[in-house]
């Protein structure tokens, strides 16, 4: 059984993550307010939260963070020329800052206890960009750098840092797609499918265990082949 802390945790992808690992102990994220016990609200968009969080989790744990899952997010379509400095504060912020953040927080944790993961969730257009999506595809290779990079400087720690990118997922914003958007997606997706939350949940099921050590600083394009052409 591990602590596992999940950003993103109401809906979506993060909660289908929360679900896979109900069995270990949790610490779960968002910026809705859910009266669970486990449960605690923050808006990551505002990084000096990240702290907090942190701190809370660090307590809540009894000094012992395991596993960090950096799955909050959010996504703006959008031309580049349209896209406001607000937008980019907060999608910068969101899904590129607060992961960095929280990685620094955790890590000394971590490695007073010489083991722990950290997995990011990213997208595919982080490996194959996205026209209208500049700064979403922006922030998530953003994030891929960092798991390099931090996957290099905590090796010899016990600590693996990896990426899962996601091709179009199954999720509240893909039902907001209509008919011809969605056949769309089918079309340039060589399964012809979207990703099920499951098979992103059960792959950070995965990387969180001891049979996974040797795998850092990877990025995972979980996407039904839509990074390798239609």
């Amino acid at each position: 059984m591990k602590n596992i802390i999940i950003t993103g945790a109401s809906s979506g992808i993060g909660k289908a993550i929360s679900e896979c690992l109900r069995e270990n102990n949790l610490f779960l994220t968002s910026r809705r307010k859910l009266n669970i016990d486990n449960y605690f609200s923050y808006d990551l968009s505002n990084i000096e939260n990240c702290e907090k969080l942190i701190m809370q989790a660090d307590n809540f744990f009894n000094s012992k963070i395991d596993v960090l899952i950096n799955c909050a997010g959010q996504y703006i379509y959008n031309p580049i020329e349209k896209m406001t400095y607000v937008d980019i504060n907060y999608l910068t912020n969101l899904n590129f800052l607060s992961p960095y953040i929280l990685s620094k927080l955790a890590i000394p944790i971590m490695k007073k206890n010489n083991w722990g993961r950290i997995i990011n969730i990213g997208s595919i257009s982080a490996m194959v960009g996205e026209a209208n999506a500049t700064l979403y595809s922006a922030t998530k290779s953003a994030l891929s750098g960092l798991t390099r990079a931090l996957a290099l400087e905590v090796a010899q720690n016990n600590i693996t840092v990896n990426q899962i990118n996601p091709g179009w997922v199954e999720t509240p914003l893909s039902d907001a797609l209509n008919y011809e958007e969605k056949q769309e997606v089918i079309d340039v997706t060589p399964q012809k499918r979207f990703i099920q939350p499951y098979e992103i949940a059960e792959l950070c099921k995965y990387l969180i265990t001891d049979n996974a050590k040797g795998l850092t600083g990877q990025n995972i394009n979980l996407c039904a082949g839509l990074s390798i052409g239609c």
